[in-house]
């Protein structure tokens, strides 16, 4: 083997031997630092002020068909018209409640995407029912979805106020 092919076959080890730290280094920082998180705008009255993110989940639940009436034609009475997060990162954030599937996780399609080390890419959803009533589902995650501090293993109806706790994050269902 020639001088040249030795040398040039050291100096591509060595540069394989770099980018596997770079990427290595990359990972445990992604690991200990996690996603960056945008702070919310004092202002919550025009659309502009609101992070991207925000403004995004929100069309997105404008644009969802809205499922048909229930059999009477109009709403029920004293039923929830919004999902409110009380509490964890995305506090303050709202979702008009039109009829469709509203999706909470980790997962960016998910309609809340929910930057929290205890929910799963796809925790939970929140469906009406036929009877206008609104169900939370666990959709097997690893470490639960809560109504009013119980664990829930099938779909349950949402009270109206009840708290909906995944992780740090609550969520709750308001007229």
């Amino acid at each position: 083997m020639s001088e040249l092919t030795l040398t040039v076959m050291r100096l591509g080890f060595l540069a394989v031997l770099w980018l596997f730290v770079i990427v290595a280094v990359q990972v445990i920082r992604s690991d200990l630092f996690g996603t960056r998180v945008t702070q919310r705008a004092a202002r919550r009255g025009d659309g502009q002020s609101r992070p991207p993110q925000q403004r995004q989940q929100q069309a997105a639940a404008a644009q969802a068909q809205p499922r048909q009436q229930p059999q009477n034609g109009r709403q029920r009475r004293g039923a929830p018209t919004k999902l409110v997060v009380a509490e964890g990162s995305l506090a303050g954030t709202t979702v008009a409640l039109q009829g469709q599937t509203i999706t909470l996780g980790r997962a960016h399609d998910s309609t809340i995407v929910l930057d929290d080390d205890y929910a799963s890419s796809r925790h939970a959803r929140i469906y009406p029912d036929r009877d206008g009533q609104w169900i939370v589902e666990d959709l097997g995650s690893t470490n639960g979805t809560y109504l009013d501090r119980n664990r829930l293993t099938t779909p349950t109806p949402v009270p109206l106020g009840a708290p909906i706790r995944i992780g740090k994050t609550v969520i709750e269902l308001r007229k």
